[in-house]
């Protein structure tokens, strides 16, 4: 009997330690595809690979280089759940046999913000068409919301948790953050292929709905944005409003009253937000009319809970905005007539061995010969800063020596002189 328990124990180690072995080299191989996969856009750190008896294997430590950001996203744990370990086995033999149920979690999910994070090759593109949802933020009306504005606003990076889970009535997913809200995703009918991830939108005939919750975050990018820019909130807002009408005829469409009005009610007050979209039909399921009269319904939407009627687009003839070749500046004025001065916005001398405390705003510096050169700041180096200014369809940034400058300014509210 003794005999017989001491085999069984020592058998029961045995399968253990190839289940063990083979789950890692089994997911080893996986990872090492997925990095082949996307070599050409970015870099996978697997970190450590684990695996428990119950069906789940976990990655801790590890992060993903996108090659169009400046920061990587890092995680603690990364834990897919197959159910069991035979199911487990089975989805990395073959990942396009997934189980009809199964669930990935990120905890501690971050990226660090950088105040350029995206690539000067990436922001020096040719598109023509401007962006739909990209709020102005800054004196020269072309320059919209950026990471070193949400860095001012006192948010460093986004962290929170994810979850993805797969089941026979379709796939749910959620990302929760500490400072920047959440959204939910809820898709009936859908079924995710990690070998085919366009496939999903194929899988299913159903709309998905998504819900936006802003965590208080839009009231404080409104209050910013239109101080940065030099204006009044109201005034701020009708002018990103004006931005997200040409942007809209840029693409052959305008935005009936409610979908204005319902924009303007997010940008200021935020809250949540609760839509119905279809991936797989023209701008994902949002009705479009050829005129006021006729066409379908408005799109399924929810603002704090409460059903928002008459959400929909008109096909229009498509506009291109004029881009200004100046930078636009609020006209300010400091004499209060009575020997004081406002606080208003306008160009500030600064050091420029301060310079690296300046980046993502915009500055003016003059040369030593005489020239200006005004812009963003995106980079300060030991030797040299960069400056990127707007051109058509993106961002090219110059670099420039710091001995060659005379003088250093930086646009921000200060007193008038």
């Amino acid at each position: 009997m003794k005999r017989l328990l001491t085999f069984v124990v020592v058998l029961a180690l045995i399968g253990y330690l190839l289940f063990k072995g083979a789950v890692w080299w089994l997911a080893d191989q996986r990872l090492a595809e997925a990095r082949k996969a996307v070599e050409d856009v970015g870099v996978i750190d697997r970190g450590e690979i684990r695996s428990g008896i119950e069906g789940r294997l976990v990655l801790g430590n590890g992060s993903y280089q996108d090659f169009r950001l400046t920061r990587p996203v890092e995680f603690d744990r990364l834990m897919f759940n197959a159910g069991s370990p035979l199911v487990l086995l089975s989805a990395l033999l073959d990942p396009s046999d997934l189980p009809r149920h199964w669930s990935l979690q990120a905890e501690n999910l971050r990226l660090v913000l950088d105040a350029n994070m995206f690539r000067n090759w990436v922001t020096a593109g040719s598109d023509m068409t401007p962006a739909l949802f990209s709020p102005v933020c800054g004196p020269d009306h072309r320059q919209q919301l950026g990471s070193g504005d949400l860095l001012r606003l006192g948010v460093s990076g986004v962290s929170g948790e994810a979850l993805l889970l797969q089941g026979g009535d379709g796939v749910y997913g959620e990302l929760t953050t500490v400072n920047a809200g959440s959204v939910e995703m809820d898709w009936p009918g859908a079924r995710l292929n990690p070998q085919d991830l366009w496939g999903i939108v194929d899988s299913t005939t159903s709309a998905m709905t998504v819900t936006l919750r802003d965590g208080g975050l839009m009231r404080r990018v409104a209050a910013y944005c239109s101080r940065e820019s030099g204006v009044e909130t109201g005034e701020w807002t009708s002018i990103v409003m004006d931005a997200f009408s040409d942007a809209l005829r840029a693409r052959g469409f305008s935005a009936s009253d409610q979908l204005l009005a319902l924009y303007r009610q997010w940008l200021t007050e935020g809250g949540e937000l609760t839509l119905e979209v279809d991936p797989s039909a023209p701008v994902w399921g949002v009705p479009v009319k050829d005129d006021e009269e006729t066409g379908e319904a408005g799109l399924n939407v929810r603002y704090n809970r409460s059903e928002v009627p008459d959400v929909y687009l008109t096909r229009i003839e498509p506009e291109l905005p004029e881009q200004p070749e100046a930078m636009l500046e609020p006209v300010v004025s400091g004499d209060n007539g009575d020997g004081s001065a406002d606080i208003v916005a306008g160009w500030n001398s600064a050091d420029k061995a301060d310079a690296e405390s300046w980046l993502g705003r915009t500055v003016r510096v003059t040369l030593e010969n005489g020239n200006v050169v005004e812009g963003r700041l995106v980079n300060v180096g030991d030797s040299r800063i960069e400056i990127a200014r707007l051109t058509n369809g993106g961002e090219v940034a110059y670099p420039i020596a710091i001995r060659l400058i005379a003088t250093f300014e930086v646009w921000r509210r200060g007193q008038a002189r």
